[in-house]
């Protein structure tokens, strides 16, 4: 096979070239600095009376508190199960309007058979990836965590980062996972100091910093090529017309 010369002389025929783009430092720019406060939605896995989850949660969204950020825990007691009622139902709304409006987001998951736990999944399947034009997670940052009854594991970490990516969120590099949970936490629920709450500080702490590098320009770094070119009325009526839709 010959080696192709460079700067590669044989064109992009494949490309559209009205949607094509070339990312530049200066668009990463922020038009607008936003003022508020980072704002962060918590979700977590368990509906016992003592989850360690829900502890957890807790802990982080004190840490989130002091950093300057503004936090709201969602519950999930009385969530449906996915495709057990209509998108309306107000626990269905009530998270999928949380998560419109964070800018960020932990998730804190019990690692049950190997993975995170059903109460844990079923509030990210109701989160859609796009509703009309609007996209609940997508550009977010996310900090994932996970406490477990047994010896350290990251299998529910790992499951929760798949899910991130799925859901088009930006996963920080650091994580947290709490094994033998039980001994952890104190009577009132409180982490106890030690090597595992300061890695809970580092997982907050760096997630504030990505959520304040990424917040105004979640909607540059997220915009892509293929998604400009679906959008191009010439590309809808094609598809509309594939689809047998006639507009009336």
């Amino acid at each position: 096979m010959d080696k192709l010369s460079q700067p590669f002389k044989d064109g992009l025929p494949n490309l559209s070239q009205a949607h094509f783009e070339v990312p530049t430092r200066d668009s990463l720019d922020a038009a607008a600095p936003f003022t508020h406060a980072p704002r962060f939605l918590i979700l977590y896995g368990s509906l016992r009376e003592r989850s360690f989850s829900r502890c957890l949660a807790y802990e982080a969204a004190r840490l989130l508190e002091a950093m300057g950020g503004e936090v709201r825990i969602f519950h999930a007691d009385g969530l449906p199960l996915p495709d057990d009622a209509t998108a309306d139902h107000l626990k269905v709304q009530e998270l999928r309007n949380l998560s419109i409006w964070s800018e960020g987001q932990v998730w804190v998951s019990p690692e049950r058979h190997g993975t995170l736990t059903g109460v844990m999944k079923s509030q990210i399947d109701w989160l859609p990836l796009s509703e009309g034009s609007v996209r609940p997670t997508q550009g977010r940052t996310l900090a994932v965590m996970q406490v477990s009854g047994g010896s350290q594991s990251f299998n529910a970490v790992n499951a929760l980062r798949v899910l991130g990516r799925w859901m088009r969120m930006i996963t920080i590099p650091n994580q947290s996972s709490v094994p033998m949970a039980y001994k952890e936490f104190d009577d009132a629920g409180r982490m106890k100091p030690g090597p595992l709450y300061e890695r809970v500080v580092d997982v907050c702490e760096e997630l504030v910093k990505f959520t304040l590098l990424t917040r105004e320009r979640a909607d540059y770094l997220v915009d892509r090529y293929s998604e400009r070119k679906e959008r191009a009325p010439e590309r809808l009526s094609a598809v509309a017309a594939d689809i047998g839709f006639v507009k009336r």
